[in-house]
């Protein structure tokens, strides 16, 4: 197999979503099917059902999944398996309309459950006046209240709602309730993990025209009812560290015009995630970067980044 590019960029693969839209076209220029409700674009994922595909170069056409076979020291570091997939999963949501109100299991209750755990982070790209997001529930809310409300329908005095606006980022640790409400465009950085119990889905259809599945029972063993009542991280000029916990570190990177931006070969692999501007690169493959690009930069690379307008950019490291 030809040597690791310096960056590797995948082909999305999108996701239809009853809630979802056409953002992903208006706002980042991707082309999308006619007639669909795009929700979701899975860019970065090496799942069994799901996997990733080298857009362009030497490798294009290879799976994440068979390029870390085959060459792990290269894209992972000498310490990485050829067997072990790749820890994180990058998707883009445009949320036209809210998603179900849901939990992901932590990792105490996953294998017991028959999932996995799911931290994730979410970077507001864009936000319409007014959106919101549900992080968690009122501080002092109990299991009894919780439940009392869900069978009424009745959940507005129980979720902690919260305004959002470009630029916001927040992280959502296994066992937190959450939903995304309309008018958000979000890049989700993930543990790679599929799994998602829904509490309650506003009494609507899916595209199927049937009501879609709920999880009460798993989701009232994950929901963390001592939760407190979370703020988003939000935006600003300098850099910042957005997330660091146990699976991955998130920083925040603006750039101004010419301003650049570097990682040295042997040090670790990162993914680059351009969620604002224009970015020229030293990779032939791919000489610029457009807004919404995730990128993988491997553990043997050296590449360099220039911003060609003022950017914002998202880096996701220390994997584990």
């Amino acid at each position: 197999m030809p040597a690791a590019p310096k960056l590797l960029l995948f082909t999305p693969l999108y996701q239809e979503r009853v809630w979802g839209g056409r953002a992903l076209q208006t706002a980042l220029g991707r082309n999308l099917d006619e007639g669909k409700t795009i929700g979701e674009s899975w860019e970065v994922v090496d799942r069994p059902k799901a996997q990733s595909r080298v857009a362009a170069g030497p490798w294009a056409g290879r799976t994440l999944r068979q390029i870390i076979a085959a060459d792990p020291v290269s894209i992972m570091g000498p310490q990485w398996s050829a067997a072990r997939p790749f820890p994180i999963l990058v998707k883009w949501l445009d949320a036209r309309d809210r998603m179900s109100l849901q939990v992901h299991p932590p990792a105490a209750l996953a294998a017991e459950l028959g999932g996995e755990a799911k931290s994730e982070n979410w970077y507001i790209a864009e936000a319409v006046p007014g959106a919101t997001i549900i992080a968690g529930l009122k501080r002092g809310v109990t299991v009894g209240q919780f439940l009392a409300a869900l069978h009424a329908g009745k959940l507005d005095p129980v979720l902690h709602r919260v305004l959002v606006r470009t630029g916001d980022s927040i992280f959502m640790p296994s066992g937190r309730l959450h939903a995304i409400e309309a008018g958000s465009l979000i890049l989700e950085i993930q543990q790679n993990s599929d799994t998602t119990y829904r509490v309650y889905d506003w009494g609507r259809v899916g595209l199927d025209g049937r009501p879609r599945d709920l999880h009460l029972q798993e989701s009232l063993q994950c929901i963390d009812f001592g939760d407190d009542e979370p703020r988003p991280i939000p935006p600003g000029p300098n850099n910042a560290t957005l997330a660091d916990g146990e699976h991955f570190r998130l920083r925040r990177v603006p750039l101004d015009t010419d301003e650049t931006l570097g990682f040295s070969a042997r040090g670790q692999p990162r993914i680059v995630s351009l969620v604002a501007g224009e970015l020229a690169t030293d990779e032939p493959a791919h000489p610029i970067l457009q807004r919404g690009a995730n990128a993988l930069v491997p553990f043997a690379s050296s590449v360099d980044f220039r911003a060609i307008k003022p950017s914002i950019v998202l880096i996701t490291e220390n994997f584990a």
